[in-house]
């Protein structure tokens, strides 16, 4: 005995699936991607542009510390100099002011000299390098050149006068030495021998030793060479425009687009709350998609598909119908409910009505039953004929033949022949408006009516309201089992699909798979989403009676005649459906 009742299996993940899956869906966002390369390509078009006229020229100064001797190798320039501090003194407004007077610059131009230059140090160096954009080659080097010399002369001046400094401070300590000096000398010329004269001769001797100290600083400061650095390649006119020339932006611009582009569709993505592949429905449902209805080219869609409106349409719901059939857990008891996550049924009414017909077409005794007692309108909108098979569910309420119903509640008896064309045909158990929806739903006739399912082969579809708008559908699933989900990917959440799965799942049913459609027309983003149009007229074959027009969503008054309750008849095979 095979056990109905258990979940479905989560479907396996595999990894390079997922992966390819992912960048399927990010393909979906082709307006993000080609936004991105639109504004790289502008971006590169405007680098192209702006470095078109653009001059670059460069020198490099090799700085070194004052020094005695120049070839002790003991001596760390490093120690020396800071060269950040030097770097930062090349851009100062000191340097650009002494080359802005070699250069002739006026005080209005000052500021466009400074821009133009910036100041590197290449690692583990004692360089800068001086790099000047301008307008045109020439110039480039020229203030590169003067921006070189301009520091240097500066540098030079600084350390001269930092010399000259410490020089003036020795002698200023050493002239009063000097001149006391001087004094003992004349004072030990007039002394006569003797110890007074030998005190005397020690002091001079102690004030010459500090004299010559300081001299000898003297000397050593004088001697020092005070050399700023050298060029060690002066700026020269560049050959050609910096930048990467207009091709290879435009390339570069489009690269850096695209990846900003993928970027912006994977955040998309990731913040998406609605399924956008296959892969995520059937995770979220734990069964698989069993199709995906093609788009109508007809523009309204059949409720009824035929051969001759869309054979893909009719194709697809064979092939969905095929994996049911051999889905073990339908074929132990053959009770299919279809529900829509919320919104419109209007889907789940054709997948209902056409799985109907695809089962009729295998041979099998077909009962559909319009479980949606809020909008019913099956009755209006397929071919239908009073009658069925006298071992159907016939309730001592009804009337033989398929008269007017009586005035008991839902279901009363009364049953309809759809005639599905090639197909064949099916029983229709076509819903009305109830005064207590979830009583006629649990009531012993509509529980002996899904119970058909159990004679040999027969089949019976229940089409229920939207699951997460009403409760009925989880009334009928512990006596259905088998759920068919109807939805548009782009239309529901995750999270709502998640919600279905747990309380079908919570009410002893399970979730044989999903079908899947595009937006319908008027509803893709959210607009017209009220709005119920007239279905079209259905076509009257040649000498046939006039179709019955569906009727309006409002509550039916008691002497309002029902189309489709047996006493009109009509033979067509593709009826356009109305909004639900």
């Amino acid at each position: 005995m095979i056990e109905t009742n258990r979940p479905a299996a989560a479907p396996a993940d595999d990894e390079p699936d997922l992966l390819r899956d992912q960048f399927r869906q990010l393909l979906r966002y082709r307006r993000l991607i080609g936004a991105g390369v639109g504004i790289g390509l502008l971006g590169g078009v405007y680098l192209g542009i702006s470095t078109a006229d653009t001059y670059v020229a460069t020198a490099d100064v090799v700085l070194r510390a004052p020094t005695d001797d120049p070839f002790n190798p003991s001596l760390a320039p490093d120690k020396a100099i800071n060269i950040g501090s030097e770097r930062q003194v090349a851009l100062s407004s000191s340097i650009a002011n002494e080359a802005a007077k070699k250069l002739g610059v006026t005080a209005s131009g000052f500021a466009a000299l400074r821009s133009g230059l910036q100041v590197t140090n290449p690692p583990q160096t004692m360089v800068l390098r001086f790099t000047y954009t301008a307008s045109s080659p020439k110039e480039a080097a020229k203030r590169a050149n003067a921006m070189t010399e301009a520091y240097l002369l500066k540098r030079q001046e600084s350390l001269d006068a930092t010399r000259d400094k410490m020089v003036k401070g020795y002698k200023e300590q050493r002239d009063p030495i000097s001149k006391q000096l001087d004094e003992l000398s004349k004072e030990i010329a007039r002394m006569p021998a003797g110890a007074g004269r030998d005190a005397a001769s020690s002091s001079k001797t102690d004030l010459q030793s500090e004299v010559g100290g300081y001299n000898t600083k003297i000397t050593k400061l004088e001697a020092l060479d005070m050399t700023p650095g050298r060029v060690t390649s002066a700026a020269t006119a560049p050959p050609g425009a910096d930048g990467p020339g207009i091709l290879m932006s435009l390339a570069l611009g489009a690269a850096v687009g695209l990846a900003l582009g993928l970027l912006a569709a994977w955040v998309r993505l990731v913040f998406d709350p609605a399924p956008r592949s296959e892969g995520d429905v059937a995770r979220a449902l734990r069964a698989p998609v069993l199709g995906y209805l093609p788009r109508d080219r007809t523009g309204g869609g059949p409720l009824l598909a035929a051969g001759e409106a869309d054979p893909r349409l009719a194709e697809e719901y064979r092939s969905v119908a095929f994996r049911l059939a051999y889905d073990s857990r339908f074929a132990d008891r053959r009770r299919l409910l279809v529900v829509a996550p919320r919104g419109s049924s209007e889907t789940a009414a054709a997948v209902a009505v056409n799985l109907a017909a695809s089962f009729a077409e295998t041979g099998k005794d077909v009962l559909l039953i319009e479980a949606d007692l809020r909008t019913p309108v099956l009755a209006s909108q397929l071919p239908t004929d009073a009658g069925g098979r006298p071992r159907w569910s016939q309730t001592p309420g009804s009337q033989k033949g398929g008269g007017r119903h009586s005035d008991s509640e839902w279901p009363d008896g009364r049953q309809l022949v759809v005639d599905a064309g090639e197909s064949g045909s099916f029983d229709l158990i076509p819903g009305e408006r109830a005064r207590n929806v979830p009583r006629a739903l649990t009531s012993p006739r509509a529980t002996s009516l899904i119970s058909e399912a159990d004679s040999p082969n027969a089949t019976v579809v229940v089409l229920a309201p939207p699951v997460l708008s009403y409760a009925d559908a989880l009334a009928l699933v512990d006596r259905v089992d088998g759920v068919l989900v109807v939805c548009n990917p782009r239309g529901v959440h995750r999270t709502d699909l998640i919600r279905i799965r747990e309380l079908i799942s919570g009410a002893g049913g399970t979730v044989l798979g999903a079908v899947l459609h595009a937006p319908l027309p008027g509803e893709k983003r959210g607009r017209n989403k009220d709005k119920n149009p007239d279905p079209a007229p259905a076509a009257t074959p040649a000498g046939g009676p006039k179709p019955p027009q569906p009727i309006p969503y409002e509550v039916a008054e008691p002497e309002q005649h029902i189309p489709g309750d047996g006493t009109d008849t009509v033979a067509l095979r593709t009826v356009r459906m109305g909004r639900r």
